[in-house]
Order: C-alpha cells, then sequence, then structure tokens
C-alpha cells in the first residue's frame, strides 16, 4: 500500500476499497517497524482498533464524515482523557489525562482514529527535539540529524509516513522549523482560531495548535475539523470557519507576494536562497507578482520572544509543585524540600533555563527594563505587519537559515540554537497565520519556504501552497526507508 496522503485515503475508504481498520493496523504495523526514530511516547493500538471498527460501522449505515476512519497522531501536549499525556516531561510521565482538548474532542468526533501521541521537546521548549525525557527524535531523512522542534515527532513521523497526519503546537515556530527539516506541510494558523483548551500551555499569549501533513490539501481536510470557537478558551475566536477545501484551486492571478531582501543575505544557506528563488519563479508563473517591502523591527524578534516565552513559561510551570499531580520528591522533610526537589529532579536543563530567565525578567526592578520593553517591541513587530499587508497579500521567507543539523551539534550554545527559528518567531509575536511548503533539498536534507499571511487568511495560505504543490513534487518525496514497506 503505497498512497500516502489523508486525501487518497479518504478516497480509498468511500470506494470501500479498505476499511478503517485494514488501514489503522496497516498504519500500527509500520508505527512498529520504524519505532527507530523514537517518534512516539505513547501507542495506542487498542484504542485506535476501536475507534477504527467504530468508523467502519458509520461507514455501513452511512453516517461517516469527511474524515471518518482516517487515522493520525496527537503531539502528546494535548490531554487525551485516560490515556498518558507527558508533554515529554518527566513531570508528567505519570500523568494521565481527565479529560480531553477541545482539539483532541473534535477530532474524535470528526471520527478520526487516534494511532499514539507522539514526542517532543519538554514542554514544546526546543527547537531540535533534543530536549524530550524520552530521548532524542531522528530525522528520518539522515538519522543523525534532529528533525527539528518542538513538534519533532509528529513531523518526523508523518515524513517517515508513518502517520498520515498529524497535530502539533506551534509557539514560536515548532509546525514549521520541523516541518521545514523533515519535508513536510506544517501550518501555524491565526492565534486564537484553534482552541488552547487541555493544550498543556507555555507561553499562552504564542501557542498556537496547527495540523502537520503532506500536502496543504491535508492541512485543509484537518484544519476544518480543529478550528472553531470554544467557550471554554478566552482567547479562541468567535468567528465563522470557512471551507478550507474549497478555495484550494483559486486562481494565484494577481496575488502580491511581499518579498523581505533581508531575509536573503548573510546568515542564510545559499541553497535555500537558491530554491526560494526557483519557487518563486513557479508563483510568478502562475499569476503572483513579487514585491519588495521591509520589515524594520524585525531583528528584535527573538530577544523580543525569550524575555516574553520565558515570563510566560514561568508563570504557567509554577502549576508542577509536587502538591496536585505529576511527579513528587520521594520523602520529601518539608514543604519547600518538597517542591524544590520535585521541580529539581522532574524538570530539564532547557526548562529549568527558561524559568530562570522568565523569573528574572519579571521580577522587581527588572520588569519594566525587559518585560515591558519587550511587549512595546511586540506591537512594534505587530505594526510592522500590518503596514507590510496594506501592499501586499502575502509574504514570503525562509522557513529556516539552514537545513536540519546534526544531534548534539548545537546543544551546549542555546543562543545558536535559537537562533534557527530567526523566520518564524516574529508571526508568533503578532499572532499571524504562516505556512511551511517543501521547495527542495540541500543534499539528502529538506528545504522549506514559509507563507506569512495578514490574521484569519489561513484559506489564502492553503490555496497559495496547494497551487505550488500542484506544480512541484518536493512534498511527494520520500525518506529511503520507506522503499522497506
Amino acid at each position: 500500500m503505497m498512497i500516502h496522503t489523508l486525501a487518497e485515503y479518504q478516497k480509498q475508504l468511500l470506494a470501500k476499497k479498505i476499511s478503517s481498520l485494514e488501514l489503522t493496523q496497516f498504519f500500527l504495523d509500520k508505527m512498529a517497524q520504524h519505532n527507530a526514530l523514537n517518534s512516539f511516547i505513547t501507542v495506542c493500538a487498542e484504542t485506535a482498533k476501536a475507534q477504527a471498527i467504530h468508523a467502519d460501522e458509520l461507514r455501513a449505515q452511512g453516517k461517516a464524515g469527511p474524515l471518518t476512519g482516517l487515522p493520525f497522531a496527537h503531539k502528546d501536549i494535548f490531554c487525551t482523557r485516560g490515556i498518558k499525556t507527558t508533554c515529554g516531561s518527566k513531570m508528567l510521565d505519570n500523568f494521565i489525562a481527565p479529560y480531553s482538548a477541545t482539539v483532541t474532542e473534535k477530532l474524535d468526533d470528526a471520527g478520526m482514529v487516534l494511532l499514539g501521541k507522539t514526542n517532543m521537546d519538554e514542554f514544546a521548549m526546543g527547537s531540535s527535539n533534543e530536549n524530550s525525557f524520552y530521548g532524542v527524535v531522528h530525522n528520518p531523512w539522515d538519522t543523525r540529524c534532529v528533525p527539528g522542534g518542538s513538534s519533532g515527532g509528529s513531523a518526523a513521523a508523518v515524513a517517515s509516513r508513518i502517520v498520515p497526519a498529524a497535530s502539533g503546537t506551534d509557539t514560536g515556530g515548532s509546525i514549521r522549523q520541523p516541518a521545514a527539516f523533515c519535508g513536510i506541510t506544517g501550518l501555524k494558523p491565526t492565534y486564537g482560531r484553534i482552541s488552547r483548551y487541555g493544550m498543556i500551555a507555555f507561553a499562552s499569549s504564542l501557542d498556537q495548535a496547527g495540523p502537520m501533513t503532506q500536502t496543504a490539501e491535508d492541512a485543509a481536510l484537518l484544519l476544518n475539523a480543529m478550528a472553531g470557537f470554544d467557550v471554554r478558551d478566552s482567547t479562541s475566536l468567535n468567528v465563522p470557519v470557512p471551507d478550507y477545501t474549497a478555495t484550494l484551486n483559486d486562481s494565484l492571478q494577481g496575488l502580491r507576494i511581499g518579498i523581505v531582501p533581508s531575509f536573503f543575505g548573510d546568515g542564510l544557506n545559499s541553497e535555500i536562497g537558491a530554491a526560494i528563488d526557483n519557487a518563486k519563479s513557479v508563483l510568478e508563473k502562475l499569476g503572483a507578482q513579487c514585491v519588495e517591502i521591509e520589515l524594520p523591527h524585525h531583528e528584535l524578534a527573538i530577544p523580543t520572544y525569550y524575555v516574553v516565552a520565558s515570563a510566560e513559561c514561568s508563570s504557567n510551570l509554577a502549576r508542577y509543585d509536587g502538591v496536585r499531580y505529576g511527579y513528587r520528591a520521594a520523602q520529601p522533610v518539608d514543604l519547600m524540600d518538597l517542591y524544590k526537589r520535585s521541580r529539581s529532579e522532574a524538570f530539564g536543563q532547557e526548562v529549568k533555563r527558561r524559568i530562570m530567565m522568565g523569573t528574572y525578567v519579571l521580577s522587581s526592578g527588572y520588569y519594566d527594563a525587559y518585560y515591558l520593553k519587550a511587549q512595546k517591541a511586540r506591537r512594534l513587530i505587530s505594526e510592522d505587519f500590518k503596514a507590510a499587508f496594506k501592499n501586499v497579500d502575502v509574504i514570503l521567507s525562509p522557513t529556516t537559515p539552514d537545513v536540519a543539523f546534526k544531534i548534539a551539534e548545537k546543544t551546549h550554545d542555546p543562543v545558536k540554537m535559537y537562533l534557527s527559528d530567526i523566520y518564524t518567531i516574529a508571526v508568533n509575536l503578532a499572532g499571524l497565520p504562516a505556512i511551511n511548503i517543501p521547495c527542495g533539498f540541500s543534499g539528502q536534507l529538506p528545504i522549506g519556504m514559509q507563507l506569512i499571511g495578514n490574521h484569519l487568511t489561513e484559506a489564502r495560505l492553503l490555496n497559495i501552497a496547494h497551487q505550488f504543490q500542484q506544480h512541484s513534487d518536493h512534498h511527494q518525496k520520500v525518506p529511503m526507508m520507506e522503499s522497506s514497506s
């Protein structure tokens, strides 16, 4: 069975050429075959089979929806009732979620089959998936390399065709950067487009869930089910959800694409620049026009992000104290000892680093100098995008400055690691939607490009990505490991 995309499996199910149970077993077998990637924390084999049997019953009764019976994987940051939800941390290694996240409920209501929970950087903090309590995830294109982070488990699983689609979350690029490193499509929607209820928080004003798939068409199918207002999430947008598949084939004639010249200077791998130039030519042949623009405050994005994100992380992770749930230190001598040892024993180094940074910038005497100044810079970055979108429809940029790097190459230099998100972070600060699209290769490693849109323009981004994918084949390339299946 060499079919790859959700849309193609959907057709097979509709034509009754395969059952959901057969499809589910096929992917469970692949997950077992390729477990060396370490892309999963939990495999939900029995649950998946039960869901698949129910999906086949619904289809036999004529009650199936567009996604009924289609398998997927969840990043292990979404609470899933009755299933271990760890967020990649020792702190939650024993946590069985008593309720499900809204996204989990929506995909369950759509009839999808949950194959398992994917590995991730601890509490979504990282750019390489080396920070997980459950070990490093390997890039299927070159297992000596990282898959990107924090949604690296989802990216590696989709790229290797272990699963046809997966969920991810994006706080500063954690859907788009691993999608670029692994050669898949990854969409970060507008902030508030998908509910954050039940999605374990890292930085609440930045976190956003989204789909990770082979194609833009598949991302549109998943977004149809994931998006929507949720009364349980105060940041959820109460606006209608369009059918994202309806406009995939719209013409790109007259599309204005913004290009920021400074994005293509020093620090960018020349092969990535060349691949994006080729992609621009494809889009121009489809009717688009490229226009040079400026984002004057973009250089402030990384320091602004790490002040804001660390401050919010420090606040959000204060709840993990060894008292109510999660890891608890053995035989504490008093309450303070319980707090200190539970947190020091269960949190990894990157999480501790960010908690300490966040506590510092929020502390008396430093709040104005760091946190308040970062919020002012955030406003300037957002205003730059508003000005740009008065003249262009979307902005085209690299997703990453380089292709996937070797495991352990940057672990001792956090700043160097943080720079791998240089093109993605500003999007989160402004709450905008953006998508990674595969656009080439550097040797055997994938190259991704990023399209950034104005608020609530996910349909347009998916349309552009789909049209590009109709005239390119980068998204169809498969790691060599696939040949054994």
